[in-house]
């Protein structure tokens, strides 16, 4: 008997490689190209650091507001933490305490089972169907709560929020979370159907869509009741989450809604232009609704096109799993980036395939 017999051991989540030399073109951690909004900058040049020696406010109630009059809803319907994935292990550990298996998609975010096994929460895979699609009937069976990543990640792609309804009022005794990180370039967001649904808990994140993976701002948004109850862990855990400077930050993006806009219609567009010209060079991917495309080529490995991106420095996404080893989730750049992703791709695919 040894003092590491009492430890929790995990197999822990393996993010993307974030590279320390910069001259490379950076497509593996779905990061948005474009800077954050204007509004961001100028809070933080003119940032009084004096402030600092205080204590953030434990409420967070500035950003709380903000959020709160983005979606529509109650200040007391919106719950911040230090990027979804806070948010959501405070979720998995305030929701899931049934004993019964939680639910989710055998091919999505793979922090989730971390999670589970952190938590010591049982849980049952759900298999996505031959499109990459999730199965609601899956979901229609007793469970200890679900979540779901829509639009999901790795795959990109999204289901309408009718789809989630049904799972939703299917479950009435279950927390169903929906894992919004990717929303905005193409979901159809279930924050809609919050009013109607007392269990619905849906997170989003500001990372992707708003530029700030580097602040590290998630929040999630459900009945007044969900969000009290996640407030009680995170006050019995950290009261101080968030800093002064994340909290200004996140409220000047907020505010800068045309910002916002023009960005996501950006990563959108090129998104689009860069489905068409992979689908030309022999690749085939489920419809993405995000800021990346999850692909396979017909006849050339994933695997050795990703080890011939990576020897030119780019890089992109490449799991060794079930399902996906012949995947790769290329995320979407700069026109200027795919630019040369797609001149490199084509002279290499065609070297490959004589």
């Amino acid at each position: 008997m040894s003092w590491e017999d009492n430890v929790r051991k995990v197999v822990p989540y393996v993010a993307g490689e974030q590279p320390k030399n910069q001259d490379v073109i950076k497509l593996n951690t779905n990061e948005n190209p474009y800077p954050p909004a204007p509004k961001v900058a100028e809070v933080i040049k003119g940032f009084d650091y004096d402030i600092l020696r205080k204590y953030p406010d434990p409420d967070v109630s500035a950003l709380v507001d903000a959020l709160a009059k983005h979606h529509g809803l109650d200040r007391e319907q919106v719950f911040v933490g230090v990027g979804s994935d806070d948010v959501l292990a405070i979720s998995f550990l305030t929701f899931f305490n049934s004993g019964k298996p939680v639910l989710f998609p055998d091919v999505t975010y793979s922090f989730y089972d971390v999670w589970a096994d952190l938590y010591r929460i049982p849980y049952e895979d759900q298999p996505l169907d031959q499109n990459l699609s999730i199965r609601k009937e899956d979901y229609f069976k007793e469970n200890g709560g679900i979540i779901i990543a829509n639009p999901n990640a790795p795959t990109g792609v999204a289901s309408e929020r009718s789809v989630y309804e049904e799972i939703i009022r299917a479950n009435p005794d279950s927390v169903v979370i929906i894992d919004e990180a990717y929303v905005d370039f193409g979901g159809d967001s279930c924050v809609p159907l919050i009013e109607k649904y007392d269990n619905l808990l849906v997170v989003q994140t500001f990372s992707k869509s708003r530029s700030m993976a580097g602040m590290r701002i998630g929040y999630a948004m459900g009945s007044k009741k969900l969000i009290q109850y996640l407030n009680d862990v995170k006050f019995s855990f950290n009261s101080y989450t968030m800093d002064t400077i994340a909290i200004a930050a996140g409220v000047a993006s907020v505010e800068d809604e045309a910002y916002f806009a023009e960005t996501t219609a950006k990563v959108v567009a090129t998104r689009e232009r860069t489905k068409r010209e992979l689908a030309r060079l022999g690749f085939v991917f489920p419809d993405s609704r995000t800021n990346f495309v999850f692909a396979t080529h017909k006849t050339v490995p994933a695997q050795e096109i990703f080890d011939a991106l990576r020897a030119n420095k780019i890089y992109v996404r490449h799991w060794n799993k079930p399902r996906i080893a012949n995947y790769l989730r290329i995320s979407i750049g700069t026109d200027e980036e795919m630019d040369k992703v797609l001149v490199f791709l084509g002279k290499y695919l065609g070297t490959a395939e004589k």
